[in-house]
């Protein structure tokens, strides 16, 4: 296996490549070689930014289908634990639980995606499952790794994945999950904004990573702005009272003017956050007035 040195005959015909250096699993005490996209040479196309702060990548005539967001979760391919790089080594207690639910892990996958091998290149399909790994080991983990955060953006990638999943295979039902996933990270992006607070965990340890995707790290703008727009979206499904929705939309409102309000007078924040901010701060507004106001 090359490195990133790899010559450039060789990086001219593949996406990716195999890190020199081995990782090891604390889990299974298997090693591997973490799998990186090579960068350069036209093989990221950079679409449009969706609502939920997605880029597009566009499908490339040479390379094919290329998205960066395969590669950022390290995955051991023997017992499928799962971690952004910098959460990889484990305290006892966290390895120990972790270890214990290896069998569940691999069932919970294969009944939503089917057999699984993370020995081959990365795909749209192991790129689903890298999230839902992530998202399922970090619920094992400790509050000392903020693992809220990091299951809050595994959640929204994740949903991007069977997004695109579902356009491939339209009977499966992966829509389903999309929508699950979406709501999942609605919850966990609400929890993280009280924990900048309250500071029951240390999420500025998940700044690097909150992205949500790879190209821009909006960080906890994206947080605050993430959180009104998957309120708004998934408001029926969050709360099943016309007063109860009244309530998410009205706290999510207020944490969203901090970023409407105070990036309009900030030339450090981009445009198009704030823009996307304003959209969703109207419809906000719109939404609670029909739902009888703000009290």
């Amino acid at each position: 296996m090359k490195d990133a040195k790899a010559d450039a005959s060789q990086q001219g015909k593949k996406i990716s490549f195999r890190s020199k250096d081995l990782i090891k699993c604390q889990v299974c005490a298997t090693d591997h070689q973490k799998e990186q996209l090579f960068m350069g040479g036209g093989r990221l196309i950079a679409g449009n930014l969706t609502k939920d702060l997605r880029r597009i990548y566009e499908k490339n005539k040479k390379f094919g289908r290329v998205n960066p967001n395969d590669y950022v979760i390290n995955v051991c391919p023997k017992c499928l634990y799962a971690s952004f790089p910098k959460d990889w080594n484990l305290n006892q207690e966290d390895l120990s639980r972790i270890k214990g639910s290896i069998g569940d892990r691999r069932a919970n996958l294969e009944r939503i995606l089917g057999p699984i091998d993370f020995n081959l290149d990365r795909n749209l399909v192991l790129g689903a499952a890298s999230y839902l790994l992530a998202i399922d080991c970090y619920q094992l983990r400790g509050p000392g790794v903020a693992p809220t955060p990091k299951k809050g953006v595994s959640a929204i990638k994740g949903a991007w994945y069977f997004d695109d999943l579902h356009s491939e295979f339209p009977t499966i039902g992966f829509d389903k999950i999309k929508d699950l996933l979406y709501r999942k990270a609605t919850v966990w992006y609400a929890s993280t904004l009280e924990m900048m607070t309250s500071g029951t965990e240390p999420v500025d340890l998940a700044s690097q990573v909150l992205g949500p995707d790879t190209d821009n790290n909006w960080g906890f703008d994206g947080v605050i702005y993430l959180n009104s727009f998957l309120t708004m979206k998934y408001k029926e499904q969050l709360a099943h009272t016309p007063e109860k929705q009244l309530d998410l939309l009205v706290k999510a409102k207020r944490s969203l003017a901090k970023l409407y309000g105070g990036g309009k007078a900030s030339k450090s924040k981009p445009s198009a956050i704030l823009e996307l901010a304003k959209e969703t701060y109207d419809d906000m507004n719109a939404t609670i007035e029909a739902l009888g106001g703000e009290k």
